[in-house]
């Protein structure tokens, strides 16, 4: 009992530099960066305490508000992109094709790849004078058009393309994990009952592949909000102000325009959005855990 208790208190001792970089680099940091919020800081930080006068700025802010309804358009079709493609190619590895560690290998291959490089090589497809339109017109479909790198109406849009073509691989490996989990006597008994292929998906597969979709959107999202380099290498926020997220704004406003107060601002109401999106999600898992414990 002696041995068992110091062993605890051993570990214990030995967590103490893991809690205490949790409390100063994470939550110091945070409630730093909340209070410099409240501050009229420019280049360096300042004690100088305006109360909400950086919040009434930054919704007043033109680029903040496009910015933020560029991140929720990015957001939902980016994460729901991906579920839905990399859904179909796991779909389609499932049917037991012919070289599938091959193709499960190039579909993966481009999650390797930072958004930078993904954001440099689709900015080189999607421009007009050299990429994908370029290509096609010189087979003599001179009326085909693929601009919306360059269209302000579209660019958000080629971003998502973008990013969803590295995105996909990711859930296609989550989910395909996820139907080799499930019992083949199933699939078997589907086809006795004659039930069609896409209804035995929908009906019976979908719903048992609950969590590694679950999965992959919590980690999809997580790549959602801290969005930045892969809008710098693809359109740099352009055209105009056309693809600006939060993220760029944020850097912009420390690094560019010095306004320290203004980009923790920022921050904040990032930060403040995050959490009104994930803690009901948490508190959902941590309601089906206790349930599925018996304890509620």
């Amino acid at each position: 009992m002696k041995r068992k208790h110091n062993r605890s208190k051993a570990a214990l001792i030995a967590l103490i530099p893991t809690w205490a970089a949790v409390v100063v680099v994470y939550l110091g940091t945070m409630v730093w960066s909340v209070t410099l919020s409240f501050t009229n800081s420019r280049l360096f930080p300042s004690w100088n305490f305006v109360g909400f006068e950086q919040y009434s700025k930054l919704f007043q802010t033109a680029k903040w508000l496009v910015s933020f309804q560029n991140l929720i358009i990015f957001g939902v079709l980016y994460v729901f992109g991906c579920l839905f493609v990399g859904f179909l190619l796991a779909a389609a590895l499932d049917r037991k094709v012919r070289f599938e560690s091959a193709f499960r290998t190039i579909f993966l291959y481009p999650y390797a790849m930072s958004f930078v490089v993904t954001g440099l090589i689709w900015q080189w497809m999607m421009n007009p004078t050299l990429g994908i339109q370029a290509s096609v017109r010189a087979l003599g479909w001179q009326g085909f058009t693929f601009d919306w790198i360059i269209n302000r109406d579209l660019a958000i849009y080629a971003v998502v393309i973008a990013a969803l073509w590295q995105g996909a691989g990711l859930v296609m490996i989550l989910v395909l994990a996820g139907m080799r989990g499930i019992d083949g006597e199933q699939w078997r008994a589907a086809r006795i009952d004659g039930i069609p292929v896409w209804r035995t998906y929908v009906s019976i597969i979908l719903p048992q592949l609950t969590p590694a979709f679950a999965a992959a959107g919590m980690l999809l999202s997580m790549g959602v909000i801290k969005t930045y380099d892969i809008v710098v290498a693809l359109t740099n926020g352009g055209p105009g102000s056309a693809t600006e997220v939060p993220a760029k704004f944020i850097m912009d406003n420390l690094f560019q325009r010095q306004n320290l107060g203004l980009a923790t601002a920022a921050a904040t109401v990032l930060l403040l959005t995050v959490l009104i999106i994930v803690t009901p999600f948490r508190y959902a898992q941590h309601i089906r855990a206790r349930r599925q414990a018996g304890t509620l």
